[in-house]
């Protein structure tokens, strides 16, 4: 085979045979033909030998069989195989436009410093019929914030550059396009093309229906590459505690199994090895003197009582953080970042805690946030119907016009961005999303019954 090809085309399958044909044509009709196709197939059950077969003598079609080693080996294995200038994986179940090859090797080519480049794209159902477009941000125009990953598949990358910063990471499991985009916002340049070029096939068997999963592995791939890479900033956590009734109960206090509400979240800060310091801030004297009982034992925990004004329904945490920072300065004269954690969150896990501090300094934010995506529709009334805010049920997706609801009680902000804006959510605001358990809030009676019977 030519050893000097513009693009190597990889395609990974598993038991995929019912798509595997149509995903290998979309390669071989490109409108560029500039290109080498490896398809590696990772130790399928089904019929997809006999389809890769009827491929294989054709000229620019390399064939890999292997056994089960799983994406990022696979990865790596056709990074050390391709010839090419540029690199693309191609899912089994997924599909290119004619002109993708094209566009984005265009685009690589006419700006040495682009690292990766990637499209919008079509969502198909398992029959292949269209059902929306993701339309991403325009990076020349819209992006500062690269906390909004590319997808792991039809994203082209320059093979050079992938090479240097070590290839995949070969210990997760999933999320290999996650783990890429990290490497590259930080050390290259990266864009987009806002042009659907390929079709992403939606199914129950897909990977990316496992979103505890891709939650876990994203938290070790920041983790892992935070520890290589950037010092942690020195930061404390505090928990703003007030006493809150639910009928007669009173929340923070409520024991389950023996442990109470503040006590389990107690216990989770003490778990985070990215939190230096906690502090427990309260105007309730039940709750300080709790405290008091149950956490003076531990160094790594301070109490403070706030003024029953800071604790007002209406009033922002801002004065009690300042209140904070005064007191623990004495003591703590680098504190380069606040936490504030909500009480009212009870699954919240502590490796969500290290999340956010790890994606401040990844992404260089002022805020981190933690949040759910949210896909209801959502009305206003205008005095004469109700209107939607943003036109949900249209055939396009906008990045632009997604909506995060906070969920998980995590807001992060940097102490300089903090005492600027005089507020906890400002700056530039990047996110987390956290599990659907963990943005499971209690603020009411049901909130708390379901609560008991998940504990």
């Amino acid at each position: 085979m030519d050893s000097s090809q513009l693009i190597s085309v990889y395609i990974t399958n598993h038991n995929y045979d019912k798509y595997l044909k149509q995903s290998i044509e979309s390669v071989l009709n490109q409108t560029l033909q500039d290109f080498e196709l490896l398809i590696i197939d990772d130790g399928s059950t089904d019929n997809s030998r006999e389809i890769i077969e009827q491929f294989r003598e054709h000229p620019k079609i390399t064939v890999i069989y292997q056994n089960n080693k799983g994406l990022n080996i696979t990865n790596n294995i056709a990074m050390r195989a391709a010839n090419g200038k540029y690199l693309m994986r191609l899912d089994a179940d997924d599909f290119l436009e004619k002109e993708a090859l094209e566009k984005m090797s265009l685009a690589l080519e006419s700006d040495d410093e682009l690292g990766l480049v990637f499209p919008d794209y079509y969502y198909v159902d398992a029959e292949g019929n269209r059902t929306g477009i993701e339309q991403r941000h325009n990076f020349e125009k819209e992006v500062s914030l690269y906390d909004q990953p590319a997808h792991g598949a039809c994203t082209m990358i320059r093979l050079q550059f992938l090479k240097e910063l070590g290839g995949y990471n070969e210990s997760f499991t999933c999320q290999d396009g996650y783990d890429l985009w990290i490497k590259f916002v930080t050390h290259h340049k990266v864009g987009n093309i806002n042009t659907p070029l390929f079709s992403y096939r939606r199914h129950g068997s897909n990977l990316t229906t496992n979103e505890e999963k891709i939650l876990a592995t994203r938290k070790q791939i920041k983790s892992v590459f935070v520890k290589e890479n950037f010092v942690t900033p020195f930061t404390i956590g505090i928990i703003p505690v007030r006493n809150t009734f639910i009928g007669d109960v009173n929340l923070p206090l409520h024991e389950i199994n023996g442990k109470s509400l503040l006590s389990m979240k107690v216990k989770e800060c003490l778990k985070s090895s990215k939190i230096e310091k906690i502090v427990i801030s309260s105007s309730d004297q039940e709750i300080i003197n709790y405290a008091k009982k149950h956490f003076s034992e531990f160094d790594k925990i301070s109490i403070i009582e706030r003024p029953k004004l800071f604790s007002a329904p209406n009033q922002t945490l801002y004065d009690t953080i300042e209140q904070v920072l005064k007191i623990e300065k004495d003591h703590y004269k680098n504190i380069e970042a606040v936490m504030t954690i909500s009480i009212e969150y009870p699954f919240l896990e502590y490796e969500t805690i290290d999340e956010a501090i790890d994606t401040l300094m990844l992404f260089k934010s002022d805020t981190v946030m933690s949040v759910r995506p949210d896909n209801r529709m959502y009305y206003q009334h205008n005095g004469a119907t109700l209107q939607p805010i943003l036109d949900q049920e249209k055939f396009t997706k906008l990045e632009r016009e997604a909506l995060y609801k906070s969920a998980g009680g995590i807001v992060l902000s940097t102490v300089e961005n903090l005492l600027k804006n005089k507020k906890m959510a400002s700056g530039k605001i990047s996110h987390i999303v956290v599990d659907q358990k963990s943005a499971f809030g209690v603020f009411g009676q049901f909130d708390f019954e379901i609560m008991q019977k998940m504990i």
